[in-house]
């Protein structure tokens, strides 16, 4: 076999790999999120006498809850490096802001996640003046951390950025990029209504603002794990004109 052809074959290989990587770190942050949002935290999210020693015991449930969290931070950023090699032939410096834009969300969200430990941690040792004021407070924290990361960030990185840099390179097909082109700053201007107190977090006016953003992550993640990249000039290294994109 032809040196030049091994290395083609040995080339697609790779990004088929890569393909498949950060289709599986998309649906896994799909699932941790969601397991810990809105099966584990409720507990203590919805009851903030929780931590004056009301209730019943949450701690396992919110303890599992951030464990989903740090594997969903692990998840968030590992997409983002796993995808950094492929969108930098596209745009170096978007491949970077896209990178950044995930380790600030999950900063926020490991934020999030430390202010609902401390919750437990209060009331498992039975802390002197605890009350629902200081329960509420963490929790606050909780609420600001996940609009100003998933609910804001989020819209700028996975879906302006990270649909621009799929929409330009022809990866994926365009159609599905646009979602995300579309989405992401349908869930930024969500969430700075939501700062602004125009409109209410979680709201249904919210939560159609992110439905593109969604479908376009999920479908993402899916896509990649069963197509993989399509072939495009930044994978082939033809011109633009000879892989018919503008």
């Amino acid at each position: 076999m032809p040196a030049s052809s091994y290395t083609v074959g040995r080339d697609e290989l790779s990004d088929r790999n890569t393909a498949r990587a950060a289709g599986w770190l998309f649906v896994a942050t799909f699932v941790t999120s969601i397991a810990a949002q809105f099966f584990l935290y409720g507990p203590v999210l919805d009851h903030p006498a929780y931590i004056t020693g009301a209730g019943g015991n949450a701690y396992h449930g919110v303890a599992f809850g951030a464990l989903f969290e740090m594997f969903l931070i692990i998840a968030n950023v590992a997409s983002a490096v796993v995808l950094f090699p492929i969108l930098k032939r596209q745009s170096e410096a978007g491949a970077l802001g896209y990178v950044t834009a995930r380790l600030v969300e999950s900063t926020f969200i490991a934020i999030g996640l430390i202010s609902l430990l401390a919750i437990l941690t209060v009331r498992e040792d039975g802390a002197a003046g605890a009350s629902v004021g200081l329960g509420r407070a963490l929790i606050a924290v909780h609420d600001w951390t996940f609009l100003l990361g998933p609910g804001f960030i989020v819209g700028f990185g996975n879906g302006l950025l990270l649909g621009w840099l799929m929409y330009r390179s022809g990866l994926v097909p365009r159609r599905m990029a646009m979602l995300g082109i579309i989405g992401g700053p349908l869930i930024v201007a969500s969430g700075i209504l939501v700062l602004l107190n125009v409109i209410d977090a979680g709201s249904p006016v919210q939560a159609i603002a992110t439905i593109p953003e969604f479908i376009w992550e999920l479908s993402l993640g899916i896509y990649l794990i069963v197509k993989g990249f399509l072939p495009c000039p930044i994978l082939t290294g033809d011109t633009p004109e000879v892989a018919g994109l503008p």
